[in-house]
């Protein structure tokens, strides 16, 4: 038995301060050489995670405690990427909650620790950012039992120890009294000896035959595909012959060419590892995640990791528009977009790719908005050109009544707007739960379809003058709620292409808010601004000023234009109409109309009216 390992999975929501946690668990264990740089949030090596702040890639990395291996495994924060948290909960023995000392357990917290439940994982509480002004630990603590409770966590869960500290200043403490007079606070010494102490070792024999599971993929341009997962039984040794057991059931014998260890942020070579470690696997071509390796003599499978099925997909397409291939994109054709899309299902089980109705479009299923426009931020980074219609929530047919995706939504505005919130989410066939105050904010709890919110959180935003924040998990199945309104505001479209003018702007800053700024070139079909009222305006964006022989001030020298309204993937993903497009390109995110003549949509109208 693997008695000097753990293997410690971190849970959190969003910004609750995992990923600078394990910064501090690497730093005090020696990690790091003296003089080496190291930045801030080291495990959020993916360039979108660094910007957003927010965990989207599994990864784990090891520290060491008196002769204790202490793998750590990072997970996602968000339901969204829940492909991600379910494979890599399979590999943890124990997990650590961390909660923020304000802001408490949040829907996605509840998400992640229902995965670690089913797995019957054994947690520690850490309750992160004591220093807050607004902190209220032990009030956390109660809510953080009040969930495992209705979690069904086992009796050995609700007996968990707890933690208080600050993950950015290095140190933890069980003393809560001590913690908020920051009287305690000196390393993180506690914590490590709690993990192993508390964190069961792994139970995996090594004696037995071998049972490896791959939980993840990674790629080295040295040795090709490296499988990622867990010894559960057994030795993964150099050279040894084994069978690859897929998921659908083939097997055919294959040589493990390379074994990686890993130590640190990094892993190397090794011989041979045992079971209950983690470890990197090459040499074996066309290995995917939820693949099997077992020994020649009992090749058995282990079970297929379950993945939660996709709730929403989206059309992408062969971008069209007059603008196609002028932005500096690389890869536009059907074919290196659907290349792209085969590397991708590779490593991402929670996506679904289908041929669409034509050679150039493709339907993307996947857990949500933010699931799907990770996938579409990364290939515009990397080049790719294309554009994708309006996100569709999938339906289910049960005993013959329509069902639909339903989240569990959290809202944090504050008291005075309220009203607000429960009149826009009523809209959207919200059913409120419950309501409590945090403080000047007021917390409130509902079950919404996922159709109603593709794109409420631009509204909740502008009826809380932007302090409204929200947060929502995949809650179930449930009948269909009824029609809810679409996008209550028109569209301005350009009716030709040019270079668009201040003149045009100013004359038309009466009929709503623009999506370009003056100068910027635009082609007929593009959606330029939103208009004031229900229905879609063509306007003439590129107009210039008439000359004449009279001299006159310059008016533009005084006259200011609102700046125009920025969408990135997401924002647009959840603005886009059902007769619209979001051309994504490696420098623009635009918004476009299918049909972009004005003649072309018209006709259209008159055969939708006719039918």
């Amino acid at each position: 038995m693997a008695q000097n390992i753990r293997n410690v999975a971190i849970i959190a929501h969003v910004d609750h301060g995992k990923t600078t946690l394990v910064d501090g668990l690497l730093r005090q264990t020696g990690t790091f050489r003296d003089n080496e740089a190291v930045s801030d949030c080291v495990m959020d090596s993916n360039e979108l995670e660094r910007e957003r702040g927010i965990t989207i890639l599994a990864k784990n990395t090891v520290v060491s405690y008196e002769g204790t291996r202490v793998n750590i495994i990072d997970t996602p924060g968000h339901a969204d990427f829940g492909g991600e948290v379910e494979r890599v909960l399979s590999m943890a023995d124990g997990v650590l909650l961390l909660v923020d000392a304000a802001e408490g357990p949040m829907p996605q917290t509840r998400f992640v620790l229902q995965k670690a439940f089913s797995h019957h994982l054994k947690p520690i509480v850490v309750v992160n950012k004591i220093d807050k002004p607004d902190a209220r630990a032990q009030e956390v603590v109660n809510e953080v039992f009040d969930l495992f409770i209705d979690l069904d966590a086992d009796e050995d869960a609700l007996e968990f120890p707890v933690f208080y500290g600050s993950g950015r200043e290095g140190w933890m403490t069980k003393d809560l009294a001590a913690a908020e007079a920051g009287a305690d606070g000196k390393d993180l010494e506690p914590l490590f000896k709690e993990i192993v102490e508390h964190i069961p070792a792994p139970t995996d024999d090594p004696d037995q035959s071998l049972q490896f599971r791959v939980t993840t993929l990674d790629w080295s341009d040295y040795v090709g595909r490296i499988a990622i997962g867990r010894v559960h039984r057994g030795k993964m040794k150099k050279g040894q012959r084994f069978v690859h057991i897929k998921r659908d059931g083939d097997q055919r014998e294959v040589t493990a060419r390379g074994v990686y260890q890993f130590r640190g942020l990094s892993r190397e070579e090794t011989d041979c590892v045992e079971a209950g470690d983690l470890c990197g696997v090459y040499g074996v071509d066309e290995i995917e995640i939820g693949d099997t390796i077992a020994a020649l003599e009992q090749p058995e499978a282990m079970p297929v990791i379950a993945i939660d099925e996709p709730t929403m997909t989206i059309v992408m397409r062969v971008n069209d528009s007059p603008f196609a291939g002028k932005d500096g994109g690389k890869f536009m054709t059907s074919r290196h977009i659907r290349e792209r899309l085969d590397k991708e299902l590779r490593v991402n089980v929670a996506l679904r790719v289908q041929q669409g109705e034509t050679a150039d479009q493709f339907h993307l299923s996947g857990r949500g908005v933010m699931h799907l426009g990770f996938l579409l931020e990364t290939m515009r980074r990397e080049g790719y050109e294309f554009a994708v219609a309006k996100p569709q929530v999938l339906f289910k047919d049960v005993d013959g009544e329509k069902h639909e995706p339903i989240e569990y939504l959290t809202v944090d505005a504050p008291g005075e707007s309220i009203g607000k919130v429960i009149e826009i989410l009523g809209t959207r066939r919200a059913e409120l739960l419950q309501m409590e105050p945090k403080g000047t904010f007021t917390r409130a709890e509902f079950t919404v379809p996922a159709r109603g919110l593709i794109g409420v959180r631009t509204r909740l935003l502008n009826a809380t003058g932007g302090q409204a924040t929200m947060h929502h998990v995949f809650h179930g199945y449930g009948p269909y709620r009824g029609d809810i309104e679409d996008r209550v505001a028109g569209v301005m479209v350009s009716m030709s292409k040019g270079s668009v003018t201040f003149y045009s702007l100013d004359n038309l800053r009466d009929r709503g808010t623009f999506f370009v700024p003056d100068g910027e070139t635009v082609y007929e079909g593009q959606v330029v601004g939103e208009h004031c009222k229900d229905n879609d305006l063509v306007v003439n964006v590129v107009r210039e000023k008439a000359k004449t022989n009279i001299r006159s001030s310059t008016k533009e020298a005084f006259v200011k234009l609102p700046p125009p309204r920025t969408f990135n993937v997401e924002d647009a993903l959840e603005y886009v109409g059902d007769d619209e497009l979001v051309e994504i390109t490696s420098k623009s995110v635009r918004l476009r109309k299918v049909f972009l003549r004005e003649t072309d949509r018209k006709r259209r109208d008159r055969r939708h009216v006719n039918s």
